[in-house]
This record gives structure tokens, C-alpha cells and sequence, in this order.
């Protein structure tokens, strides 16, 4: 009798373990108060195209193959150590991208890290860092794509080992290192200092390649910044810290940012190219705004590859 009950008791506590586990790794949706900030009409695509190439957006959704930087059928091949990812179509087609999306739906993609259908988007989509926006830049970047071409065709699906193809795993992944929120201003710099701050670690998402991650693929504090391995295991992102580039000017920095070129004479290469070519759009008021914060990180040790 003594045996039955504790298989009982044994049976309620991983019921209620497997309930609590559920609920806790559940999509979260955007609460109606945020609602309130996105608007559907209202959206300026003017400013969402400046916010479009802060966010570099381009660079992964962009269909591979052809020059133009505005048809976004996605369908990249980003090779990782849990497989490799297909980046998604995020045309305006309403059948293969996101042309039946409203607002809310691109604020919950990019803020939540969650689809319209309420499941987990792979944290390789930066929305760890995208969390951080405003509701008024998501709402104009939805009013800029809105103005782009519609793209026909879907992207292959992923092709990743059968743990990760369970996407109620994110949840987990996402209670260990996803901490959602709006960018707050910090009272104690400046406005230059703090647009900065926005743009490098909201919307441009510096940190998601420039540190190294453990073996979850969250990004290891003590080297946020500072450097790290691609998921491709082929490169090395490098340090951006007073460390490597204590010697550069804010001057430089916002010049790499506009040109590509470095001050010993070289160019940037490979993804940063790309980053270039988008922050080159930018003015040249939040490139210097960008190379103020970079240049007000603290100064961290590069980690072994």
C-alpha cells in the first residue's frame, strides 16, 4: 500500500513538473499595452528604410544568386553546429513570405521571437537583440517593407539533427537567455551616447556575431563584444573592444562604417561588407553615434577560437 502511494505522489509531482514546464516554455505574445504603440497605417517608410539597414537586414534575406538587395525571398544556407539553417522569405508574397502579416504580427517575430501560427523562431534570427526596439521602428520597418517587391517561392526547410527540430525546446533556450524589453535611455550619458547604445545593441544586433556562445548558443557574457567564432566554424568575428581598437578614433570608427576602410590602411571583408554597405545608408550623425558607444565598451580579452 506504502509502494502505490508513492508512486502516486511520485506520478502528481512529475505532472505537475511536466504542467509548470509547459506553461513556462509556452510563446509568449506581446501584451495588448504594446499593441497600443504599433499601427498599421501609420507607419513612415521612410524612416523604416533607415531602420531596414541598421538592422541589416538585407544581408541574410536577401534571395542569393541575383544583385538586387531588395528582393527578400530569403533561402541563405547558414550552416551551424545544430545543422543548417534556411533563412525564410520575408517578401511581401502572401502566399511564401509575409504579406498577410499585419503589424503586430512583424512585432511579435521580431520582439517575442515567436511566428503568427505561436511558434518559436531559432534564436539564429537575432531577436535576442531585436527584443529591444521600439514599437514605432517596427511599425515603420513594416511600412517600408510593405513598399518592396513580393517574391515568389519558399525557401528549403531546415536541416538540423533531431533534437533541435523541436521547437518547444526554444522555450527553454529562451528562459536562460532571452530577457525581452524595450531599450531604456541611460540618465547617466548623453543623447548621442545613448542612440548609440540603440542601434548597436537593438536594432544593428553587434553582439549576436562580435562574442563567443557556449554550447546552448547563448552568448558567454565575459566575451560579449569581444570577439568570437562563426557558426560556421570557418572564421573568426573580431574583438571591437578598447582591447583591439582602444587606438582607433571615433572618427575611424564612423569611417569603416561609411567606406569600409580601416585606419592601418586595410578594408573590411566577408559579412562586414555587407554590414557596410548598410550602414553606409545610414546619416552621418548615427554612424558617429555608433563608433561614440562602441568606443565606451569596456575593454575585454579576445577568447580562443
Amino acid at each position: 500500500m506504502h509502494v502505490v502511494r508513492w508512486w502516486i505522489v511520485a506520478g502528481a509531482i512529475v505532472g505537475v513538473l511536466g504542467v509548470g514546464g509547459w506553461l513556462l516554455t509556452s510563446p509568449q505574445f506581446l501584451a495588448s499595452p504594446d499593441r497600443i504603440r504599433l499601427s498599421d497605417q501609420g507607419g513612415d517608410p521612410i524612416r523604416g528604410k533607415l531602420v531596414f539597414a541598421a538592422g541589416d537586414c538585407a544581408s541574410c534575406h536577401a534571395s542569393p544568386g541575383q544583385s538586387d538587395r531588395l528582393r527578400l525571398g530569403g533561402g541563405l544556407a547558414l550552416a551551424s553546429p545544430y545543422g543548417t539553417f534556411r533563412v525564410p522569405n520575408i517578401s511581401m508574397d502572401p502566399q511564401d513570405g509575409i504579406g498577410r502579416w499585419r503589424t503586430e504580427d512583424l512585432a511579435n517575430a521580431l520582439l517575442n521571437g515567436v511566428s503568427p501560427g505561436g511558434s518559436h523562431y531559432y534564436p539564429l534570427f537575432p531577436y535576442s537583440s531585436f527584443t529591444h526596439m521600439r514599437g514605432e521602428d517596427v511599425s515603420d520597418l513594416m511600412a517600408y517593407l510593405r513598399t518592396l517587391p513580393a517574391v515568389q517561392g519558399r525557401p528549403p526547410a531546415h536541416e538540423l539533427t533531431p533534437l533541435f527540430r523541436v521547437r518547444r525546446m526554444i522555450g527553454l533556450w529562451k528562459l536562460l537567455y532571452f530577457r525581452p524589453g524595450q531599450l531604456q535611455p541611460d540618465r547617466g550619458h548623453d543623447d548621442e551616447w545613448n542612440r548609440g547604445r540603440y542601434l548597436v545593441e537593438a536594432v544593428g544586433h553587434c553582439a549576436e556575431c562580435h562574442s563567443s556562445r557556449n554550447i546552448l548558443g547563448g552568448i558567454r557574457s565575459n566575451t560579449r563584444y569581444a570577439g568570437g567564432q562563426d557558426p560556421e566554424g570557418t572564421g573568426f568575428y573580431p574583438n571591437i573592444t578598447p582591447t583591439r581598437i582602444g587606438n582607433w578614433s571615433t572618427q575611424d570608427l564612423a569611417e569603416l562604417l561609411r567606406t569600409g576602410n580601416t585606419p592601418n590602411h586595410g578594408r573590411v571583408g566577408s559579412s562586414m561588407a555587407d554590414v557596410v554597405t548598410n550602414t553606409a545608408m545610414l546619416s552621418d550623425r548615427d554612424r558617429t553615434a555608433i563608433a561614440v558607444y562602441i568606443k565606451s565598451l569596456s575593454p575585454r580579452p579576445t577568447p580562443t577560437p
